[in-house]
């Protein structure tokens, strides 16, 4: 049977003898009313929580919408303009509009990616900016003694506007919510003081109240106010399937427990080998990107087995305390034992790399040299095929196998695992 997988700005295609096929893990069948710009419409028409926004803002007040980078797949030049037509219903005016690109520790966008997220028309007509570390005001501090250090802008802004898409996150439970601005707008040290708690048992992927993390992120906007947000689901295509606006807590919940519906997908028992892709450009932009559906594919993944994560990390590692990590750790288990000595942000990703490794071996296909993915313990392979041959060579002809097409998107779970 004929496969195509994800791979970059294209796809690349592979074949499965019927024996060895276990399923090919996708979305769950979810009828909707609306998709697109009509559903963010809806959204908009019918917050949670809230009142609209047109009835929230006040004309001469200052705006600031932050929205994702380019490393997510939030369709901001789809949810953006519809924004915009409620906010011009209060008489808000572009000059008072900011929109803010939430970097995290990620790096900072050219002009031509910042127009390619807003649209030419946004662009033109509306200040466009990357979060700074460098430019921050310290709010205060969490229970759990995380510094609130927030972009000033944002800071200083009258309302804020918090844009994002849900989906799993391997430590934070979900994405989107109150994430824009914690790591969103943070500093790199308020970053790393929250993301230091993925190291506990309960910092997982689809979890939300019972995680620490997560409700240190949520406390954040005790302190600095949201006064809005718009959060969609994306399908396999990135097409909106859900969007929800409205309270930070009440609107981000309601579309968690949409994306469950959606991609939260159970198994009898876990496959031999998984051959993972996270869905393309831009979540296999780079190793930092694609490890997310690596972490994912690991829930389907017995103990012993292989995973086959397909994708291009065209712009390599990704960012550069993950690169220093990964290229100068003696083995995986050093970066295990590395990070529960001293919490690094960055070395985060390299340990929960190195965490999948006691699990299962990892075959890669990408656009990096075979020497330098040996070089960060990963087996490079030219195609899909060559991987599986000697995956088959490892585990026996009749292993079992499990695609996942869009794996920073679906969370498998075993059954009575």
């Amino acid at each position: 049977m004929e496969f195509s997988l994800g791979f970059g700005k294209q796809s690349v295609k592979f074949q499965i003898d019927q024996k060895n096929l276990m399923g090919v893990l996708e979305a769950n069948k979810v009828s909707v009313d609306s998709m697109d710009g009509e559903e963010v419409e809806r959204a908009l028409k019918n917050p949670i929580g809230l009142p609209r926004l047109k009835d929230i803002v006040k004309e001469g007040e200052k705006i600031v919408i932050i929205t994702s980078d380019i490393t997510r797949p939030m369709p901001s030049k789809i949810v953006l303009p519809l924004l915009l037509e409620e906010l011009y219903e209060a008489h808000i005016s572009n000059e008072d509009i900011k929109i803010v690109f939430a970097l995290g520790s990620h790096r900072k966008h050219s002009e031509e990616e910042k127009r390619y997220l807003v649209g030419d028309e946004i662009y033109e007509k509306i200040e466009c900016i990357d979060s700074d570390v460098e430019d921050c005001t310290h709010i205060g501090i969490t229970s759990a003694g995380t510094p609130v250090d927030i972009f000033r802008p944002v800071v200083d802004a009258d309302r804020r506007i918090c844009l994002g898409n849900i989906e799993y996150h391997y430590f934070a439970g979900y994405s989107g919510g109150a994430k824009a601005i914690m790591p969103g707008v943070s500093t790199r040290e308020a970053i790393q003081a929250n993301h230091s708690m993925m190291v506990r048992k309960d910092a997982k992927a689809g979890t939300l109240d019972e995680n620490s993390l997560r409700r240190d992120i949520d406390e954040v906007a005790k302190m600095l106010s949201i006064d809005f947000i718009v959060n969609v689901v994306l399908d396999e295509k990135k097409n909106i399937m859900k969007a929800v606006a409205g309270h930070h807590i009440e609107a981000h919940r309601e579309g968690c427990k949409f994306l469950d519906q959606l991609y939260k997908i159970e198994m009898d028992h876990p496959a031999d080998i998984v051959i993972v892709s996270p869905g393309g450009f831009p979540k296999d932009i780079n190793v930092y990107q694609a490890q997310k559906a690596l972490d994912n594919a690991q829930h389907a993944v017995r103990d012993g087995g292989i995973i086959i994560l397909v994708a291009s990390c065209k712009e390599g590692l990704g960012e550069h305390t993950f690169e220093r990590w990964m290229t100068t750790a003696k083995s995986p288990d050093e970066m295990i034992v590395n990070i529960q000595k001293k919490f690094e942000l960055g070395g985060h990703k390299a340990a929960a790399i190195a965490m999948v490794h006691q699990r299962a071996r990892i075959f890669l296909i990408s656009d990096l040299e075979d020497g330098f993915v040996r070089r960060i313990f990963l087996e490079p392979y030219g195609n899909i095929e060559e991987a599986l041959t000697n995956a088959y060579c490892v585990l026996g002809e009749d292993a079992k196998v499990l695609i996942m097409p869009y794996g920073g998107s679906t969370l498998p779970v075993v059954k009575n695992s």
